[in-house]
């Protein structure tokens, strides 16, 4: 039984390494929208490439994330978070000193890698290190923390692209790195999962990435309507029946699909597509309008997207506690209703916008249906499988969440029009903007139609509860981990 105590100096040590370890990677998620239009003009890159750049991260991580949890109980939960580490901050260097634009792409895949190590390692770290009367209030300062830093990332980002330059919002991982490493070789115990088989399921890991992959390629290109956009699409259907044929058959796959065998945890899986499609449309555009349209700066832009991050933060425990009383059907309906308002006040911002009349109450209106949505959906795929499995079933949602969020920054510039050198001109991405707005929200609304018509009122007294009450993260749900470890 783990046996650390979270007052002790080596229970510091620990939170502080797995604090670091979780922000090096939720930091990067938030803070390179902020830097991309400064990216495409440094490196002459296309709209194209600037969607690469956020997606290429995203595919390695959803595709991969699974894997990297089993690894991590087989091989030894620290060795497997030290490499993600390592690994991250290699290729966040790669990134700091591309040349161009596909040496980039190249590393923000290679950075994915070592997100899925190190992502689900920081948690598994503190259930597996922590005395079980310390664990909740050591994951709870974890996510907390881990809070802070997403709410932070979009002001530092924009304060390092107005002054150092974009390239040390990825060169800052490399210290964070040296610094995280030492701590976790020196302090945290290793641990493993005794019930860890040693088969691994690499090839529903490949196809499930080259599935996600190749569809983005062919979204992305859609446009150009050649023989590679429609080989990329049809080999990417193929890829993904392939995946669901893998996971059916093998004796240890990394998604086992009788999880989705329970109708609730399937439905609540689809209002996680709806939600963070649409989160991680707006994110991606949100934060070129402010800059591209209205003509603020990478600080100004970062710094004005807070408020939702600063909500989710202060008012997602209480977001649980009433969902726990209420149930969750309620908010989970209610919630992407407010967070569609907040899409279509977003119709508002434009050229000469004011923060205070214009910006301010979309991004407030937006958090508050973030707010009221977020824990109850976690709580809602914790109550829908047995308790025993509540790892793998947030594992699973937590990627279903980034591949709606990157197959919507893929999707929305092919479906809005917007031409290659959209976010170069103002008044171009503006009339693109604004109907890409409202198919986030007409997404959000297919949303919480199905949460009504599909969640239970109430889960079952004897369901897991989450661990993680307080969440800062606007483009993913919280992980959760295995109640039983």
């Amino acid at each position: 039984m783990p046996d650390v105590r979270l007052a002790s100096p080596q229970g510091r040590w620990i939170l502080l390494t797995t604090v670091l370890g979780s922000s090096m990677a939720l930091l990067d998620s938030t803070v390179v929208n902020v830097a991309l239009p400064r990216i495409g003009r440094d490196l002459d890159a296309g709209l194209a490439a600037l969607q690469w750049t956020v997606n290429a991260y995203m595919v390695t991580l959803a595709g991969l994330i699974l894997l990297g949890g089993a690894l991590g109980d087989r091989f030894g939960r620290r060795r497997i978070f030290v490499l993600g580490v390592l690994w991250f901050a290699a290729a966040s260097l790669l990134c700091g000193l591309a040349p161009n634009a596909g040496v980039l792409i190249a590393a923000r895949a290679l950075q994915g890698i070592g997100g899925a190590l190190l992502t689900p390692g920081s948690l598994a770290l503190i259930q597996a290190s922590f005395h079980p009367d310390d664990r909740g209030r050591a994951v709870g300062l974890w996510s907390g923390f881990g809070g802070v830093g997403a709410a932070v990332g979009p002001f530092l980002g924009g304060w390092l692209v107005d002054g150092a330059g974009w390239r040390w919002v990825f060169l800052l991982n490399v210290p964070l790195a040296l610094l995280c490493a030492p701590i976790a070789l020196r302090h945290v115990p290793e641990s493993s999962d005794e019930r860890a088989h040693t088969r691994f399921d690499v090839l529903g890991a490949v196809l499930g990435a080259a599935a996600l992959a190749l569809l983005t390629y062919a979204l992305i290109e859609a446009r150009t309507a050649s023989w590679a956009v429609a080989l990329s699409a049809v080999a990417g259907v193929a890829a993904a029946v392939a995946f669901v044929v893998v996971e059916r058959r093998g004796k240890d796959p990394m998604m086992p699909l009788d999880v989705f065998a329970s109708r609730q945890f399937t439905a609540v899986n689809l209002v996680t597509l709806c939600v963070y499609a649409a989160f991680g449309g707006f994110f991606f555009l949100a934060a070129l309008q402010l800059q591209v349209v209205v003509g603020w700066s990478a600080l100004a832009a970062g710094t004005a997207l807070l408020p939702t991050t600063v909500l989710m933060l202060l008012l997602s425990a209480r977001s649980g506690e009433l969902a726990e009383r209420l149930g969750p059907r309620l908010q989970l309906t209610a919630g992407p209703l407010f967070c569609a308002a907040g899409m279509v006040l977003m119709l508002r911002v434009g050229p000469g916008a004011s923060y205070l009349a214009d910006v301010l109450p979309a991004l407030l209106v937006l958090g508050a249906g973030m707010v009221t949505l977020v824990a109850p959906l976690t709580a809602s795929v914790l109550a829908a499988v047995d308790t025993a499995r509540a790892g793998l079933a947030s594992g699973v949602n937590n990627a279903a969440a980034r591949a709606a969020g990157l197959v919507a920054v893929a999707a929305l510039p092919l479906l809005t029009g917007m031409g290659e050198k959209a976010y170069r001109s103002a008044p171009a991405f503006d009339d693109a903007f604004g109907p890409a707005m409202l198919i986030c929200a007409g997404v959000l609304v297919a949303g919480s139609v199905l949460a009504f018509t599909t969640v239970r009122r109430r889960p079952s007294p004897d369901c897991a509860r989450p661990e993680c009450r307080t969440h800062g993260s606007v483009l993913t749900p919280p992980l959760e981990g295995d109640p039983t470890s």
